[in-house]
């Protein structure tokens, strides 16, 4: 069940990630509820997974699936660029996501 937990708090980092940028600096009070509450939502769910997953790896899971996903979010969604670096640098933090759970017990 701590992956799911895993799992789930990275999706919310997303979630609050690209609700933070949609805020406008807080400006605009829904974007900034649904920052509050993913942002919650996000800790606790960390919290519950890091009571049997090990601090290196739950850390690591949780804000390389935010960065990737704020990445991916930030390309689709919000016109960012794709340049051959930005790719490269998440692909190899991607790698460093696939390795670390790899070589994970839990």
């Amino acid at each position: 069940m701590a992956w799911v937990y895993l799992l789930l708090a990275g999706l919310l980092e997303i979630v609050w990630a690209t609700a933070m940028k949609l805020s406008d600096g807080f400006s605009r009070p829904g974007a900034s509820a649904v920052t509050l509450v993913a942002s919650m939502g996000s800790f606790v769910l960390l919290a519950l997974a890091m009571r049997s997953l090990p601090l290196g790896t739950a850390y690591t899971l949780w804000t390389g699936i935010g960065a990737i996903g704020a990445f991916v979010v930030g390309i689709f969604f919000l016109g960012e660029s794709a340049t051959a670096i930005r790719v490269v640098a998440a692909i190899l933090i991607l790698a460093g996501i696939v390795l670390m759970k790899s070589t994970s017990a839990g």
